[in-house]
């Protein structure tokens, strides 16, 4: 982002960005050049839908999801001096004052998606027999459903811990729990809906059962809104104090 006399230009690219086909706005972060130091610092811009260059084009997912993916580009999209969010130079804080409500409620999609495949995982290991016994009688099956539940649970656990402190204002202390949170209900989710469908055997792969499509659904939450490396990467350095790696 660059100044214009009073406006501001918009120039750059975004993909993998849902509801711009149906919000009337959409926030976006920029980045403009610190004149004294010439580092990219990041600030906010609320962008109208029928902004002139405000391109988008959908991109074809295999995930089936009732909203849309789309690619933004914009080449000199001009805005006016009131699209800018906030003070130019606090775009950072405004930006992170979002980030752990939305790791929270993204360990809360995963959890619940977890919960419903391995409730269905159950339900079908109680009532399918095999040789006048459930096959949930096996420690093969019932094992690893009861190793899935103990980690939802911990995960579980954890999204209410980030919850409470990010309730309370303790921002630093949230920002790690929120992390945790999201990177456990994620691991926790894969496992439990490869194991949910493993279950099933061919059933799991059918739409009466309602879990295929949870597989896609479920490996996103490892990777969206922040993937489990950067996580990674964030306890390592502000948890552990370890050098930064990027």
């Amino acid at each position: 982002a660059r100044r214009d006399g009073a406006d501001w230009l918009l120039t750059g690219r975004k993909v993998f960005i849902s509801g711009v086909d149906k919000a009337d706005a959409t926030l976006i972060v920029g980045r403009t050049e610190d004149a004294r130091t010439g580092n990219l610092k990041p600030c906010l811009f609320i962008v109208p839908r029928d902004t002139p260059g405000f391109d988008r084009r959908p991109i074809d997912m295999e995930l089936r999801a009732s909203e849309r993916q789309f690619e933004l580009t914009f080449d000199d999209m001009r805005l006016p001096a009131e699209a800018l969010v906030g003070d130019e130079n606090a775009g950072l804080l405004q930006l992170f004052a979002g980030l752990n409500p939305e790791r929270i409620m993204t360990a809360a999609f995963a959890i619940g998606m977890a919960r419903y495949a391995l409730a269905r995982a159950v339900e079908y290991a109680r009532e399918r027999t095999v040789w006048r016994q459930p096959i949930g009688a096996h420690q093969a099956i019932a094992h690893p459903l009861a190793q899935s539940h103990i980690e939802l649970e911990l995960a579980r656990l954890m999204m209410q811990k980030a919850a409470y402190l990010y309730d309370s204002g303790d921002d630093a202390a949230a920002g790690e729990a929120a992390n945790m949170a999201k990177y456990a209900a994620g691991e926790a989710c894969v496992k439990a809906v490869d194991q949910s469908v493993h279950t099933l055997g061919g059933n799991g792969l059918t739409r009466e059962f309602g879990l295929a499509s949870l597989i896609t659904a479920a490996r996103v939450s490892r990777i969206a809104p922040v993937s489990r490396e950067m996580i990674l990467n964030y306890v390592s350095h502000q948890t552990l104090g370890l050098p930064k790696s990027y």
